[in-house]
Protein backbone atom coordinates (compact mmCIF):
# COMPACT_ATOMS: atom_id res chain seq x y z
CA UNK A 1 0.00 0.00 0.00
CA UNK A 2 1.49 3.42 -0.94
CA UNK A 3 2.01 5.73 2.28
CA UNK A 4 -0.34 8.40 0.49
CA UNK A 5 -3.12 6.10 0.44
CA UNK A 6 -2.37 4.65 3.62
CA UNK A 7 -2.47 8.13 4.61
CA UNK A 8 -5.81 8.67 2.96
CA UNK A 9 -7.28 5.69 4.50
CA UNK A 10 -6.50 6.52 8.12
CA UNK A 11 -7.83 10.11 8.06
CA UNK A 12 -11.09 8.26 6.56
CA UNK A 13 -11.18 6.02 9.20
CA UNK A 14 -10.71 8.40 11.89
CA UNK A 15 -12.99 10.96 10.78
CA UNK A 16 -15.81 8.23 10.27
CA UNK A 17 -14.88 7.05 14.03
CA UNK A 18 -15.75 10.16 15.42
CA UNK A 19 -18.47 11.03 13.29
CA UNK A 20 -20.36 7.89 14.46
CA UNK A 21 -19.30 7.36 18.03
CA UNK A 22 -22.31 5.45 19.00
CA UNK A 23 -21.25 2.29 16.92
CA UNK A 24 -18.07 2.12 19.35
CA UNK A 25 -18.40 3.01 22.63
CA UNK A 26 -15.77 2.75 25.26
CA UNK A 27 -12.94 2.78 22.18
CA UNK A 28 -10.55 4.77 21.53
CA UNK A 29 -9.07 5.64 18.23
CA UNK A 30 -5.32 5.37 19.83
CA UNK A 31 -6.46 1.62 20.62
CA UNK A 32 -7.87 1.09 17.18
CA UNK A 33 -4.67 2.85 15.87
CA UNK A 34 -2.42 0.80 18.09
CA UNK A 35 -4.52 -2.44 16.15
CA UNK A 36 -3.87 -0.80 12.66
CA UNK A 37 -0.20 -0.05 13.10
CA UNK A 38 0.41 -3.87 14.41
CA UNK A 39 -1.48 -5.21 11.44
CA UNK A 40 -0.25 -4.42 8.03
CA UNK A 41 -2.40 -6.77 6.51
CA UNK A 42 -5.57 -5.13 8.23
CA UNK A 43 -4.96 -2.04 6.34
CA UNK A 44 -5.26 -3.77 2.94
CA UNK A 45 -8.29 -5.30 3.53
CA UNK A 46 -9.92 -2.15 5.03
CA UNK A 47 -8.69 -0.61 1.99
CA UNK A 48 -9.96 -2.72 -0.24
CA UNK A 49 -13.67 -2.12 2.12
CA UNK A 50 -13.39 1.48 1.79
CA UNK A 51 -12.42 1.08 -2.68
CA UNK A 52 -15.80 -1.08 -2.87
CA UNK A 53 -18.12 1.54 -0.76
CA UNK A 54 -18.43 -0.35 2.43
CA UNK A 55 -17.79 3.03 4.76
CA UNK A 56 -15.88 0.97 7.35
CA UNK A 57 -16.32 2.07 10.83
CA UNK A 58 -15.15 0.00 14.59
CA UNK A 59 -18.87 -1.99 15.81
CA UNK A 60 -19.23 -2.88 19.40
CA UNK A 61 -16.58 -2.48 22.01
CA UNK A 62 -13.32 -3.59 21.80
CA UNK A 63 -12.82 -7.56 22.25
CA UNK A 64 -11.50 -8.99 25.93
CA UNK A 65 -8.39 -9.96 24.03
CA UNK A 66 -8.35 -5.61 22.53
CA UNK A 67 -9.56 -7.25 19.20
CA UNK A 68 -11.51 -4.45 16.98
CA UNK A 69 -14.07 -5.26 14.70
CA UNK A 70 -15.03 -3.34 11.13
CA UNK A 71 -17.87 -3.95 9.66
CA UNK A 72 -19.24 -2.18 6.30
CA UNK A 73 -21.32 0.57 8.04
CA UNK A 74 -22.28 1.81 4.40
CA UNK A 75 -26.04 3.03 4.57
CA UNK A 76 -26.92 0.77 1.74
CA UNK A 77 -25.36 -2.79 0.51
CA UNK A 78 -21.63 -1.36 -1.01
CA UNK A 79 -22.20 -0.27 -4.40
CA UNK A 80 -18.96 -2.25 -5.57
CA UNK A 81 -19.97 -5.62 -4.51
CA UNK A 82 -23.48 -5.99 -5.91
CA UNK A 83 -24.77 -7.84 -8.42
CA UNK A 84 -22.98 -10.87 -7.53
CA UNK A 85 -24.83 -14.76 -6.95
CA UNK A 86 -23.64 -16.55 -3.46
CA UNK A 87 -20.88 -18.39 -4.05
CA UNK A 88 -18.54 -20.43 -6.73
CA UNK A 89 -20.38 -23.21 -6.74
CA UNK A 90 -23.76 -21.40 -7.68
CA UNK A 91 -21.74 -19.04 -9.96
CA UNK A 92 -20.39 -22.35 -11.90
CA UNK A 93 -24.01 -23.70 -11.96
CA UNK A 94 -25.06 -20.63 -14.20
CA UNK A 95 -25.67 -21.72 -18.01
CA UNK A 96 -26.07 -18.08 -19.15
CA UNK A 97 -26.35 -14.81 -17.89
CA UNK A 98 -23.38 -15.16 -15.21
CA UNK A 99 -22.68 -12.18 -12.73
CA UNK A 100 -19.45 -11.18 -12.57
CA UNK A 101 -18.57 -12.75 -9.29
CA UNK A 102 -19.81 -14.10 -6.10
CA UNK A 103 -20.16 -12.63 -2.78
CA UNK A 104 -18.10 -15.35 -1.28
CA UNK A 105 -14.92 -15.25 -3.43
CA UNK A 106 -15.20 -11.37 -3.32
CA UNK A 107 -15.82 -11.35 0.71
CA UNK A 108 -12.33 -14.00 0.54
CA UNK A 109 -10.26 -12.45 -1.45
CA UNK A 110 -10.89 -9.00 0.58
CA UNK A 111 -10.17 -10.79 3.57
CA UNK A 112 -13.37 -10.70 5.24
CA UNK A 113 -16.31 -12.93 6.23
CA UNK A 114 -19.97 -12.30 5.44
CA UNK A 115 -22.04 -11.19 8.30
CA UNK A 116 -24.09 -13.68 10.17
CA UNK A 117 -27.76 -13.10 10.51
CA UNK A 118 -26.77 -12.08 14.63
CA UNK A 119 -24.50 -10.05 13.01
CA UNK A 120 -26.28 -8.11 10.90
CA UNK A 121 -29.16 -7.88 12.93
CA UNK A 122 -26.39 -6.51 16.11
CA UNK A 123 -25.50 -4.30 13.02
CA UNK A 124 -29.02 -2.64 12.97
CA UNK A 125 -29.34 -1.56 16.47
CA UNK A 126 -26.40 0.52 14.96
CA UNK A 127 -28.43 2.62 12.39
CA UNK A 128 -30.64 1.78 9.88
CA UNK A 129 -28.65 -0.05 6.70
CA UNK A 130 -30.55 -1.92 3.78
CA UNK A 131 -33.49 0.33 2.85
CA UNK A 132 -33.17 0.04 -0.79
CA UNK A 133 -30.93 -2.87 -0.99
CA UNK A 134 -29.90 -6.43 0.36
CA UNK A 135 -27.30 -7.76 1.71
CA UNK A 136 -26.12 -11.52 1.61
CA UNK A 137 -25.21 -13.17 4.65
CA UNK A 138 -23.17 -16.76 5.42
CA UNK A 139 -25.49 -19.15 4.65
CA UNK A 140 -25.88 -22.11 6.91
CA UNK A 141 -24.56 -25.63 5.20
CA UNK A 142 -27.84 -27.27 5.45
CA UNK A 143 -29.59 -24.14 3.30
CA UNK A 144 -27.09 -24.28 1.41
CA UNK A 145 -26.82 -27.63 0.13
CA UNK A 146 -30.49 -27.75 -1.23
CA UNK A 147 -29.14 -24.66 -3.26
CA UNK A 148 -30.38 -22.18 -1.06
CA UNK A 149 -28.77 -18.69 0.31
CA UNK A 150 -29.79 -16.02 2.54
CA UNK A 151 -29.90 -12.47 2.18
CA UNK A 152 -31.33 -9.78 4.67
CA UNK A 153 -32.56 -6.19 4.49
CA UNK A 154 -34.77 -3.45 6.73
CA UNK A 155 -37.95 -2.78 5.31
CA UNK A 156 -41.26 -0.83 7.40
CA UNK A 157 -38.68 -0.33 10.87
CA UNK A 158 -37.55 -4.19 10.72
CA UNK A 159 -35.14 -6.50 9.89
CA UNK A 160 -36.28 -9.15 7.43
CA UNK A 161 -34.37 -12.54 6.55
CA UNK A 162 -35.21 -14.33 3.16
CA UNK A 163 -33.33 -17.01 0.95
CA UNK A 164 -33.05 -17.20 -2.74
CA UNK A 165 -30.87 -20.04 -4.73
CA UNK A 166 -27.58 -19.21 -4.51
CA UNK A 167 -26.93 -18.30 -8.41
CA UNK A 168 -29.37 -15.69 -7.96
CA UNK A 169 -28.50 -11.84 -8.35
CA UNK A 170 -29.47 -8.38 -8.31
CA UNK A 171 -28.52 -5.07 -8.97
CA UNK A 172 -29.15 -4.23 -5.63
CA UNK A 173 -28.42 -6.78 -3.40
CA UNK A 174 -24.55 -7.20 -2.62
CA UNK A 175 -22.84 -7.79 0.96
CA UNK A 176 -21.42 -6.54 4.05
CA UNK A 177 -17.85 -7.66 5.43
CA UNK A 178 -16.38 -8.07 8.68
CA UNK A 179 -13.31 -7.89 9.53
CA UNK A 180 -11.38 -8.44 13.61
CA UNK A 181 -8.14 -6.53 13.75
Amino acid sequence: MKAQDKKKLLETLEARFSKNMQRHKGVTWAKVQARLDANADALETLWAMEESGGEPDVIGPAAKSGAITFCDCSAESPAGRRSLCFDRKALDSRKENKPKGSAAEMAGKMGIELLTEDQYRELQTLGEFDLKTSSWIATPSEVRSLGGALFCDRRFGKVFLYHNGAESYYAARGFRGLLVV
